[in-house]
């Protein structure tokens, strides 16, 4: 018989232990459990949010998954009130389904907040080396599980499948909610069934005996395409063939799900696109909600997991922002226009000269930020990863500096070229002496470990605090006249993100501003995109480049030189990236980005530097701080910077459509190809047979002495005879 649950309240929590797994630190424990900044690994990423972590317990460690509710609306609200919220209703469900012994990981903990629009949790054992189902199913359904998941019987798998939920049943539970994301499954070797885990038990009803609509409604929701698939689980289910009556039930249900989710699907984008105009956008349940009575230009938090600001603002309230500052807008939207034909009479020179003409090969940077938790994994990680070229973003609205300066004296000792970021908050875009003093105050401390200081962030977007391109020069012309009383310092801006270059050409062309930028900076982030080769509205991201450079060279108030100080690609890992889930990617994917348009870029000619951001991060980071772990991403960098070092640039070689042959000199008279295609597998020819070849992580591949390569997405170094 289990034990009592032991309720608590700690923390801004309320909750419920089961007494096993009472931890010694109360306190603390509740602290980490509900930070999803403590996460060890992304479960799910979602409506809510599910992560691995761990919980110290009298017991030991255990391992532990996390399952996180937003506060929800108001009925939500009101249903915690009464003590029947999602985390808590999942909390019971799994207690009285482990009491009966049925399949369900092992409850630990249940979390709520005091505050009542504040997140709740449900806390359960983690159970390790278990696939989810909804995998298995997409296999099965295209006739692919055997070469995809060899240990797993499919047959076996679906009569477990089906006794199990009929045992669920038996017992009085009603799931109402069985589908392929809320199984487990273990294989557990030749001739034995998989062991199975049910999960997602807040619409759980306990039911004194079961109908067969209820049964069936269940069953009808696991998405099983194949007759003979369906066949076997309802015949494990009901112990042999189901009669007319149970199979006519069930296909009905089977077939209402699927008419559902496929409505569901074709109405998606249309309610997703009125309710971002009408509604204001969601937030995770980490983020802080906004001072009181803020105003709308002021409704901004920081957003920790993400390392930037979060803007509570919604799209009509920014809307009618915007409207009041029209004729500013519109003076901007003048100075553009004006400069249009130069910039697109230099955009065509410069788009000609793509890749014909040779370049000395340099700039590959990556930025960072201190990491308190390991300062010395921090500095073993640049080393190891080679690259000369750092840019350390600094915050001037923080009052203590002290990590960044030990980091940048450490740094610039080494021998690394440090350049510096200076982005603003709303805080000090509405305080412009603060502003001033911060930037001179930052200017004396770091002008000798670097002379590069780049003014500014994303100054077209408001969550970091910029409504007008007024407000941005007024921070320009402040910071470059604290940073010009140090001899050799150059300025960079405007560092517009995305893009959005009618931003950079207004801030470039207006007149007597107050500043001049001795390069122009951008974060030429192209992620929403997918491969850094798509095109949008036309340009791929060297035709981008192309145009940031013709903007730079036909400026007035920016010198002919372009650094790109940030991009990355967003990884599958939950909440730590806010650019959401539609352009996140997994890691080899990342990896695969990252150096493709590093390659782009920098051989292109339009750029001096590229900086990755950042290189310890969840969610984007070349480093995982969990586990200290490199991603592919670092050693595609790492591989990058050491292959290519001293080389210079010669020309694109042909090849087929989508194919990339980028030739390069070597310092030692040898040349060598970095290849790669955009457009899959395909073949393409060399100029000479290979003498060796290198995968994008610096491992030997076979085929020396080949002239007809294989390419595909991951880029390669050819090194020729």
């Amino acid at each position: 018989m289990r034990s009592a649950p032991e309720p608590f309240a700690v923390a801004g929590f309320r909750g419920e232990v089961e007494p096993r797994f009472r931890p010694p630190d109360l306190a603390a424990a509740v602290r980490r459990l509900t930070d999803p900044g403590a996460a060890e690994k992304t479960l799910h990423w979602g409506r809510n949010y599910i992560y691995r972590t761990t919980l110290d317990t009298a017991e030991g460690t255990v391992a532990v998954a996390v399952k996180q509710f937003r506060g929800g609306d108001a009925r939500e609200r009101l249903r915690r009130r009464r003590g029947k919220g999602k985390a808590a209703r999942s909390w019971r469900a799994a207690r009285g389904m482990a009491a009966a012994g049925l399949p369900t990981p092992e409850p630990v903990m249940l979390l709520e907040s005091l505050d009542p629009r504040g997140p709740s949790f449900y806390v359960s054992r983690a159970v390790e080396g278990a696939l989810e189902a909804r995998h298995v199913f997409r296999a099965a359904n295209a006739g692919e599980e055997r070469e995809r998941f060899p240990e797993v019987d499919l047959a076996g798998f679906l009569e477990e499948l089906g006794r199990t939920v009929r045992r669920v049943h038996d017992t009085g539970f009603w799931h109402r909610d069985v589908s392929a994301g809320n199984v487990l499954l273990r294989p557990r070797g030749a001739g034995k069934p998989p062991e199975l885990w049910l999960l997602d038990l807040n619409r759980a009803r306990r039911r004194r005996r079961l109908s067969v609509a209820q049964r069936s409604r269940d069953l009808s929701r696991l998405p099983l395409r194949r007759p003979e698939h369906r066949a076997l689980l309802l015949e494990a289910y009901w112990g042999t063939a189901p009669g007319a009556l149970a199979r006519g039930v069930y296909v009905a249900h089977h077939l209402g799900f699927r008419w559902k989710n496929q409505a569901k699907d074709r109405l998606r984008g249309v309610s997703r696109r009125v309710k971002t105009l009408l509604v204001p956008r969601g937030t995770h349940a980490h983020i802080p909600p906004p001072p009181a009575a803020a105003a709308v230009r002021d409704r901004v938090v920081w957003d920790h997991l993400s390392d930037q600001p979060h803007q509570h603002a919604g799209r009509l309230a920014k809307l009618g922002v915007r409207l009041a500052d029209a004729r500013a807008h519109l003076e901007e939207g003048a100075v553009v226009a004006a400069a249009l034909p130069r910039i697109g009479r230099r955009y065509r020179a410069l788009a000609r000269e793509l890749y014909a003409r040779p370049v000395a090969w340099g700039g590959v940077g990556v930025a960072l930020r201190p990491w308190p938790e390991d300062p010395e994994g921090l500095l073993a990680a640049v080393e190891e990863l080679g690259v000369r070229h750092l840019m350390l973003r600094l915050h001037p609205w923080q009052d203590d500096h002290a990590a960044e300066e030990a980091l940048a004296r450490e740094l610039a000792a080494r021998g690394h070229e440090l350049a510096f970021a200076l982005p603003q908050n709303r805080e000090l875009v509405r305080d412009p002496a603060r502003w001033r003093a911060a930037v001179a105050e930052l200017a004396a401390r770091f002008t000798p470990y670097g002379r590069h200081f780049q003014v500014g962030q994303a100054i077209n977007r408001s969550k970091w605090g910029i409504w007008s391109l007024g407000e941005y020069v007024e921070l320009a012309v402040a910071a470059s006249e604290a940073l010009r009383r140090y001899p050799g310092v150059e300025v960079l801006g405007p560092a517009v993100i995305d893009f959005e270059y009618h931003v950079t050409a207004a801030a470039l062309n207006l007149r007597r501003p107050g500043f001049r930028f001795d390069a122009v900076s951008a974060l030429l982030y192209v992620d929403r995109r997918g491969a850094p080769e798509n095109a949008q509205a036309g340009f791929d991201t060297p035709r981008k480049l192309a145009l940031l450079k013709a903007i730079a060279d036909t400026s007035r108030n920016g010198a002919p030189r372009c650094w790109v100080t940030e991009v990355n690609w967003p990884l599958r890992e939950g909440p730590h990236a806010p650019a959401g889930r539609g352009v996140a990617v997994d890691e080899e994917t990342q990896a695969d980005y990252l150096a493709r348009y590093y390659l782009l870029a920098l051989a292109s000619g339009m750029v001096e530097r590229v900086y990755w951001w950042q290189l310890v991060a969840k969610g984007y980071g070349l480093v995982d701080p969990a586990g200290r772990r490199r991603r592919p991403a670092f050693r595609a960098l790492a591989t990058l910077a050491r292959t290519l070092e001293g080389c210079r640039f010669e020309r694109r070689l042909p090849g087929p459509q989508g194919a990339w042959l980028l030739l390069f000199s070597r310092p030692d008279g040898g040349e060598l190809v970095a290849a790669w295609s955009a457009a899959g597998p395909l073949a393409a020819e060399l100029p000479r047979p290979t003498a060796a070849v290198l995968s994008r992580d610096g491992h030997p591949l076979p085929a020396p002495g080949a002239v007809r390569v294989h390419l595909d997405g991951s880029p390669r170094y050819l090194l020729l005879a």
